[in-house]
Protein backbone atom coordinates (compact mmCIF):
# COMPACT_ATOMS: atom_id res chain seq x y z
CA UNK A 1 0.00 0.00 0.00
CA UNK A 2 1.36 3.46 -0.94
CA UNK A 3 1.99 6.50 1.30
CA UNK A 4 -0.67 8.92 1.93
CA UNK A 5 -0.29 11.64 -0.13
CA UNK A 6 -0.52 14.15 2.85
CA UNK A 7 1.06 13.16 6.44
CA UNK A 8 -0.42 14.67 9.45
CA UNK A 9 0.93 14.48 13.06
CA UNK A 10 0.52 16.46 16.35
CA UNK A 11 3.26 16.53 18.93
CA UNK A 12 3.27 19.24 21.61
CA UNK A 13 0.72 21.51 20.21
CA UNK A 14 2.02 21.47 16.87
CA UNK A 15 -0.02 20.73 13.75
CA UNK A 16 2.53 19.31 10.86
CA UNK A 17 1.45 18.40 7.39
CA UNK A 18 3.82 17.27 5.09
CA UNK A 19 3.13 17.07 1.17
CA UNK A 20 3.94 13.83 0.51
CA UNK A 21 4.46 12.99 -2.66
CA UNK A 22 8.56 13.06 -2.92
CA UNK A 23 8.91 10.97 -6.51
CA UNK A 24 6.40 13.73 -7.87
CA UNK A 25 7.97 17.03 -6.36
CA UNK A 26 4.71 16.65 -4.15
CA UNK A 27 3.00 17.67 -7.24
CA UNK A 28 -1.04 18.60 -6.24
CA UNK A 29 -3.07 15.36 -6.53
CA UNK A 30 -6.90 14.39 -6.18
CA UNK A 31 -5.89 12.40 -3.04
CA UNK A 32 -3.39 15.54 -1.77
CA UNK A 33 -6.66 17.99 -2.51
CA UNK A 34 -8.81 15.30 -0.20
CA UNK A 35 -6.63 14.91 2.76
CA UNK A 36 -5.77 19.12 2.78
CA UNK A 37 -9.29 19.33 3.24
CA UNK A 38 -9.64 16.58 5.86
CA UNK A 39 -6.85 17.37 8.39
CA UNK A 40 -6.82 21.35 7.47
CA UNK A 41 -10.51 20.49 8.99
CA UNK A 42 -9.30 18.83 12.01
CA UNK A 43 -6.66 20.46 12.97
CA UNK A 44 -9.10 23.63 12.90
CA UNK A 45 -10.92 22.31 15.83
CA UNK A 46 -8.79 20.35 17.79
CA UNK A 47 -7.91 22.12 20.67
CA UNK A 48 -4.24 20.19 21.04
CA UNK A 49 -3.01 21.83 17.73
CA UNK A 50 -1.81 25.68 18.81
CA UNK A 51 -0.23 25.81 15.85
CA UNK A 52 0.32 24.30 11.95
CA UNK A 53 2.92 24.02 10.01
CA UNK A 54 2.61 22.80 5.88
CA UNK A 55 5.77 21.62 4.67
CA UNK A 56 6.85 19.22 1.67
CA UNK A 57 8.57 16.23 2.03
CA UNK A 58 11.97 15.18 -0.20
CA UNK A 59 13.84 18.53 -1.63
CA UNK A 60 11.20 20.29 -2.67
CA UNK A 61 8.10 21.93 -1.43
CA UNK A 62 5.38 21.70 -4.27
CA UNK A 63 5.42 22.09 -7.98
CA UNK A 64 2.23 23.03 -8.81
CA UNK A 65 -0.45 20.60 -10.21
CA UNK A 66 -0.12 17.49 -11.77
CA UNK A 67 0.69 18.51 -15.52
CA UNK A 68 0.94 14.76 -16.46
CA UNK A 69 -2.33 13.87 -14.45
CA UNK A 70 -4.07 16.72 -16.68
CA UNK A 71 -2.66 15.82 -19.81
CA UNK A 72 -3.77 12.18 -19.52
CA UNK A 73 -6.95 13.00 -18.55
CA UNK A 74 -7.57 15.64 -21.56
CA UNK A 75 -6.32 12.53 -23.70
CA UNK A 76 -8.19 10.07 -22.81
CA UNK A 77 -11.27 11.90 -21.44
CA UNK A 78 -11.74 15.30 -22.28
CA UNK A 79 -15.05 15.98 -22.18
CA UNK A 80 -15.05 14.30 -17.89
CA UNK A 81 -12.42 16.06 -17.32
CA UNK A 82 -13.86 19.68 -18.59
CA UNK A 83 -16.89 18.51 -16.73
CA UNK A 84 -15.20 18.31 -13.63
CA UNK A 85 -12.64 20.72 -13.67
CA UNK A 86 -14.38 23.65 -12.03
CA UNK A 87 -15.26 21.46 -9.49
CA UNK A 88 -11.92 20.12 -8.84
CA UNK A 89 -10.91 23.73 -7.52
CA UNK A 90 -13.67 24.74 -5.90
CA UNK A 91 -12.67 21.64 -3.69
CA UNK A 92 -9.29 22.50 -2.82
CA UNK A 93 -10.42 25.94 -2.09
CA UNK A 94 -12.22 24.45 0.99
CA UNK A 95 -8.93 23.57 2.36
CA UNK A 96 -7.46 27.13 1.60
CA UNK A 97 -10.49 28.69 3.58
CA UNK A 98 -10.63 26.11 6.14
CA UNK A 99 -6.50 27.29 6.60
CA UNK A 100 -7.62 31.05 6.12
CA UNK A 101 -10.25 30.66 9.41
CA UNK A 102 -8.48 28.83 11.49
CA UNK A 103 -8.10 30.67 14.72
CA UNK A 104 -4.26 28.98 14.81
CA UNK A 105 -1.24 30.56 13.27
CA UNK A 106 -0.18 28.36 10.02
CA UNK A 107 3.72 28.49 9.04
CA UNK A 108 4.45 27.60 5.64
CA UNK A 109 8.32 25.64 5.47
CA UNK A 110 9.63 26.00 2.18
CA UNK A 111 12.45 24.41 0.49
CA UNK A 112 13.75 23.58 -3.16
CA UNK A 113 10.56 24.18 -5.72
CA UNK A 114 7.22 25.84 -4.66
CA UNK A 115 5.45 26.81 -7.98
CA UNK A 116 2.16 27.05 -9.46
CA UNK A 117 -0.39 25.73 -6.38
CA UNK A 118 2.50 25.71 -4.47
CA UNK A 119 3.26 29.53 -4.35
CA UNK A 120 -0.43 29.53 -3.74
CA UNK A 121 -0.49 28.10 -0.38
CA UNK A 122 2.76 29.53 0.87
CA UNK A 123 0.54 33.19 0.25
CA UNK A 124 -2.50 31.09 1.97
CA UNK A 125 -0.51 30.55 5.17
CA UNK A 126 -0.30 33.57 8.02
CA UNK A 127 3.88 33.32 8.00
CA UNK A 128 6.59 31.18 6.27
CA UNK A 129 10.16 30.97 6.27
CA UNK A 130 12.37 29.49 3.74
CA UNK A 131 15.79 27.45 2.95
CA UNK A 132 18.16 30.48 0.91
CA UNK A 133 17.93 28.13 -2.27
CA UNK A 134 14.13 27.93 -2.84
CA UNK A 135 13.00 29.44 -5.65
CA UNK A 136 9.24 30.33 -6.67
CA UNK A 137 7.13 30.57 -9.72
CA UNK A 138 3.49 31.34 -10.37
CA UNK A 139 3.78 29.30 -13.81
CA UNK A 140 0.47 28.59 -14.48
CA UNK A 141 0.93 31.01 -17.54
CA UNK A 142 3.23 28.48 -19.00
CA UNK A 143 0.42 25.64 -19.56
CA UNK A 144 -2.14 27.81 -20.46
CA UNK A 145 -3.74 28.76 -17.20
CA UNK A 146 -4.93 31.40 -14.64
CA UNK A 147 -4.17 30.58 -11.27
CA UNK A 148 -6.22 29.32 -8.18
CA UNK A 149 -5.23 28.64 -4.64
CA UNK A 150 -6.52 32.35 -4.06
CA UNK A 151 -3.33 33.55 -5.90
CA UNK A 152 -5.18 36.12 -7.47
CA UNK A 153 -6.60 37.10 -4.07
CA UNK A 154 -3.79 37.19 -1.73
CA UNK A 155 -0.62 38.04 -4.21
CA UNK A 156 -1.72 41.72 -4.80
CA UNK A 157 -2.29 42.25 -1.11
CA UNK A 158 0.96 40.80 -0.23
CA UNK A 159 3.54 42.59 -3.04
CA UNK A 160 1.40 45.18 -5.05
CA UNK A 161 -0.83 45.07 -7.74
CA UNK A 162 1.65 45.78 -10.02
CA UNK A 163 3.99 43.08 -8.94
CA UNK A 164 1.28 40.64 -8.63
CA UNK A 165 0.77 41.46 -12.54
CA UNK A 166 4.47 40.59 -13.48
CA UNK A 167 4.49 37.48 -11.47
CA UNK A 168 1.07 35.85 -12.62
CA UNK A 169 2.01 37.57 -16.93
CA UNK A 170 5.05 36.20 -16.56
CA UNK A 171 5.49 33.49 -15.05
CA UNK A 172 9.15 33.94 -14.43
CA UNK A 173 11.33 32.21 -11.81
CA UNK A 174 12.49 34.40 -8.53
CA UNK A 175 14.91 33.24 -5.56
CA UNK A 176 13.95 33.17 -1.82
CA UNK A 177 15.63 36.37 -1.43
CA UNK A 178 13.50 38.19 -3.95
CA UNK A 179 10.47 36.71 -2.46
CA UNK A 180 11.31 37.94 0.78
CA UNK A 181 12.16 41.66 -0.55
CA UNK A 182 8.18 41.10 -1.75
CA UNK A 183 6.88 40.07 1.71
CA UNK A 184 6.06 36.52 0.27
CA UNK A 185 8.13 35.21 2.41
CA UNK A 186 9.09 36.30 6.42
CA UNK A 187 12.34 34.51 7.02
CA UNK A 188 15.12 33.27 4.47
CA UNK A 189 17.95 30.73 6.42
CA UNK A 190 20.89 28.52 5.17
CA UNK A 191 19.14 25.35 3.86
CA UNK A 192 20.71 22.92 6.39
CA UNK A 193 19.05 25.10 9.37
CA UNK A 194 15.90 25.00 8.14
CA UNK A 195 14.36 22.07 9.88
CA UNK A 196 15.65 23.79 13.53
CA UNK A 197 14.49 27.36 12.43
CA UNK A 198 11.36 26.14 11.75
CA UNK A 199 10.88 24.05 14.93
CA UNK A 200 11.58 27.27 16.67
CA UNK A 201 9.35 29.14 15.25
CA UNK A 202 6.53 26.81 15.46
CA UNK A 203 7.49 26.08 18.98
CA UNK A 204 7.21 30.34 19.38
CA UNK A 205 3.90 30.36 18.16
CA UNK A 206 2.24 27.49 19.73
CA UNK A 207 3.46 28.50 23.09
CA UNK A 208 1.57 32.11 22.28
CA UNK A 209 -1.69 32.87 23.69
CA UNK A 210 -3.52 31.09 21.31
CA UNK A 211 -7.19 32.39 21.26
CA UNK A 212 -5.58 36.22 20.98
CA UNK A 213 -3.73 35.06 18.27
CA UNK A 214 -6.62 33.89 16.23
CA UNK A 215 -8.48 37.12 16.99
CA UNK A 216 -5.46 39.05 15.73
CA UNK A 217 -4.62 37.02 12.66
CA UNK A 218 -9.17 37.35 11.53
CA UNK A 219 -9.05 40.89 12.33
CA UNK A 220 -6.09 41.41 10.11
CA UNK A 221 -7.23 38.86 7.06
CA UNK A 222 -10.77 40.86 7.48
CA UNK A 223 -9.28 44.33 7.60
CA UNK A 224 -9.25 44.80 3.92
CA UNK A 225 -12.73 43.78 3.59
CA UNK A 226 -14.32 46.06 6.39
CA UNK A 227 -14.76 50.07 6.62
CA UNK A 228 -12.62 51.20 9.68
CA UNK A 229 -15.99 52.22 11.43
CA UNK A 230 -17.18 48.67 11.10
CA UNK A 231 -13.45 47.41 12.34
CA UNK A 232 -12.85 49.67 14.87
CA UNK A 233 -16.11 47.77 16.27
CA UNK A 234 -14.64 44.18 15.28
CA UNK A 235 -11.08 45.32 17.35
CA UNK A 236 -13.19 46.27 20.36
CA UNK A 237 -15.21 42.96 20.45
CA UNK A 238 -12.32 40.78 20.07
CA UNK A 239 -10.11 42.75 22.74
CA UNK A 240 -13.21 42.03 25.04
CA UNK A 241 -13.43 38.19 24.54
CA UNK A 242 -9.38 38.13 24.83
CA UNK A 243 -9.68 39.68 28.66
CA UNK A 244 -11.95 36.47 29.35
CA UNK A 245 -9.12 34.61 28.88
CA UNK A 246 -6.89 32.86 31.34
CA UNK A 247 -4.04 33.63 28.93
CA UNK A 248 -4.69 37.13 29.31
CA UNK A 249 -4.53 36.77 33.46
CA UNK A 250 -1.17 34.90 32.92
CA UNK A 251 0.00 37.38 30.93
CA UNK A 252 -0.91 40.10 33.37
CA UNK A 253 0.65 38.09 36.00
CA UNK A 254 3.50 36.84 34.80
CA UNK A 255 4.19 40.49 33.53
CA UNK A 256 3.69 41.71 37.22
CA UNK A 257 6.24 38.48 38.21
CA UNK A 258 9.06 39.93 35.45
CA UNK A 259 8.95 35.91 34.49
CA UNK A 260 8.04 34.26 30.96
CA UNK A 261 4.29 33.67 30.98
CA UNK A 262 2.68 30.10 30.47
CA UNK A 263 0.05 30.22 28.20
CA UNK A 264 -2.10 27.74 28.02
CA UNK A 265 -4.23 28.08 24.99
CA UNK A 266 -7.16 29.52 26.59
Amino acid sequence: MSAPHVLAEVKDGIGWLTLNRPDQLNALSMEMRELLIEHTAKFEKDPAVRCVVIRGSGTHFMAGGDIKGFHESLTTGREAHLAAFEMRVVKVHQAIYQIRRMQKPVLASVQGAAAGFGLSLILNCDLAIASDDSFFTLAYRHIGLSADGGATYFLPRIVGERKALEIALLGERFTAQEAKANNILNWVVPKDQLVAETAKMARKLADGPTFALGVAKSLIRNSFDNSWDEHSHREAEGLAACAATEDHFEGLNAFLEKRKPAFKGR
